[in-house]
């Protein structure tokens, strides 16, 4: 724990610091081996940013949300997407008060202590995991729809492949990659909008006798078709499609001028939301009444196919396809800069904190790509894809949340201990420390909505295991970790 006197002390490194001693507070020396570099330009920070915001719970969980809470589910999103604005805009100023923190773990290390970078490191590796389980998972279902009857676990595994040989170059070709992939998605949402608008204006008739038009919003049971319950039970899965959208906060240590760009890409978020989730889904539903979209099946493919137009239908497919790809590809990504920040902290093996020529952390990187394969198990063993879908994206939620807290924490030991530099940030977060409190009470009524359902209740009950077991680790390694620090003081 540091006092406000502690305002200039370095990050602790978690998350790429460099190849130093691990020696919390030091910089790495010149001439120890390669260090992380920063390749990523604004293109690559704000389409990163983009793709973060875009998941694969917009695209494959938006039907099961639609289906539980009708045309309310626009509301659910604006809520959501409005409280975790003040996450990032407090992610934001805490890492531009020290341009030595690399990632969020290393604030929360820094204000909170080691145990709390080390638990919101690792959580953050396993949040990641569970969300990389889920797209690949999301992978399998999307190839079912060009191949169906075929093993679901081929393309699960294909799938894990690629997105390995995708972050073996450079950080710049994963910058290249994810700036593709984030492209594709603004595209077709933009073009599903505008597509969506065109059918509604022209009134037109799906096969199925239904009209498209905005009436659809409205006229079936109004905006809470299926009451209050319907409306809470819509969180769940709607909180997973915002997953990632702090994953700008691990790309700070490989940021070219951060001051400028950071900032740049969390105010975007607003915008972001209205466009790519609220816009969206109003004209889905207009298109397609809520009762026709099934739980089971991608609302964007849906539309199309009511619409008759099958071409459509497969291009969308082949979209919401490399969406999923592009989330597992930023989950790859940042687990393993995440993982090898752990390494040079002690917090995880030291064999994953070597780069590679190319300055990427490979041990790390393959670490994380042997916990997807996963996903493979579970197509493999069968059931319902959306079954296993909804389990895993819970877990996935409820960990997320748990970072989003700590980055809220951070921020308030922050603004306790070091308000000299809170005064001097040109990047406040508005609302300060109130928005702070209204969004743990948001958080706390997510948990309750969690409750509520049977197959989010289990995935619940499962998630403080992690916790325990993190426990555990960090117990185990405390003897190894005093001396390690007291070697360090008396050399």
């Amino acid at each position: 724990m540091h006092d406000s006197s502690d305002a200039g002390s370095t990050a602790t490194a978690v998350s790429g610091g460099g190849g130093g001693s691990g020696t919390k507070g030091a910089p790495p020396a010149s001439g120890e081996g390669p260090q992380l570099d920063r390749q990523l330009s604004n293109r690559h920070i704000q389409l990163i940013a983009i793709g973060g915001a875009i998941g694969t719970g917009l695209f494959m969980g938006s039907g099961k949300t639609i289906s539980l809470a009708g045309p309310s589910v626009i509301f659910v999103y604006m809520i959501i997407g409005a409280m975790l604005f003040f996450v990032m805009r407090a992610m934001g100023e805490l890492l531009l008060s020290d341009l030595r923190y690399k990632s969020f773990a290393d604030f929360a290390s820094d204000l909170l202590g080691p145990c709390a970078g080390f638990f919101t490191g690792w959580t953050y590796w396993f949040c990641w995991i569970v969300t990389g389980i889920a797209d690949v998972v999301a992978i399998s279902g999307y190839v079912a729809y060009w191949w169906d009857g075929a093993p679901l676990w081929i393309p699960a595994l294909a799938a894990v492949v690629v997105l390995i040989g995708l972050n073996l170059p450079t950080v710049k070709a994963f910058g290249e990659t994810e700036f593709w992939f984030a492209l594709i998605k603004i595209v077709a949402i933009v073009s599903l909008i505008v597509v969506g608008l065109v059918m509604v204006f022209k009134g037109f008739e799906s096969t199925s006798g239904a009209t498209a038009s905005f009436a659809n919003l409205w006229n079936d049971g109004g905006f809470f078709p299926t009451g209050p319950m319907g409306f809470v039970a819509g969180f769940q899965i709607a909180t997973f499609a915002f997953v990632g959208i702090e994953l700008v906060g691990t790309t700070a240590a490989e940021t070219k001028d951060p001051e400028k760009n950071l900032p740049k890409a969390i105010n975007s978020i607003p915008v972001r939301v209205m466009l790519f989730y609220v816009v969206a889904l109003v004209v889905i539903i207009s298109v397609t009444p809520w009762r026709e979209i099934s739980a089971d099946r991608s609302p964007f493919v849906v539309m199309f196919t009511l619409a008759g137009l099958a071409v459509a239908a497969s291009v969308i497919n082949f979209v919401v396809l490399t969406s999923a790809t592009s989330s597992a590809n930023s989950g790859i990504y940042s687990t393993s800069r995440m993982v090898y920040g752990l390494a040079h902290e002690g917090d995880a093996p030291a064999s994953f904190g070597r780069l590679s020529s190319r300055k990427v952390p490979v041990n790390a990187l393959l670490l994380s790509g042997v916990f997807l394969l996963g996903g493979v198990v579970m197509v493999a063993i069968g059931g319902s894809i959306i079954e296993a879908f909804t389990l895993v994206t819970t877990i996935s939620s409820v960990c997320f949340m748990f970072i989003w807290t700590m980055i809220l924490i951070s921020y308030l030991v922050y603004r306790k201990r070091r308000p000299h530099l809170h005064e001097a940030s040109k990047f406040k977060m508005p609302g300060g420390i109130f928005m702070c409190y209204v969004v743990f009470a948001f958080f706390a009524f997510l948990i309750w909505a969690f409750t509520q359902k049977s197959d989010t209740l289990q995935a619940l009950l499962v998630t403080p295991v992690w916790f325990l077991v993190l426990g555990v680790a960090w117990l185990a390694m405390g003897r190894s970790r005093a001396r390690r620090e007291k070697a360090e003081v008396t050399s």
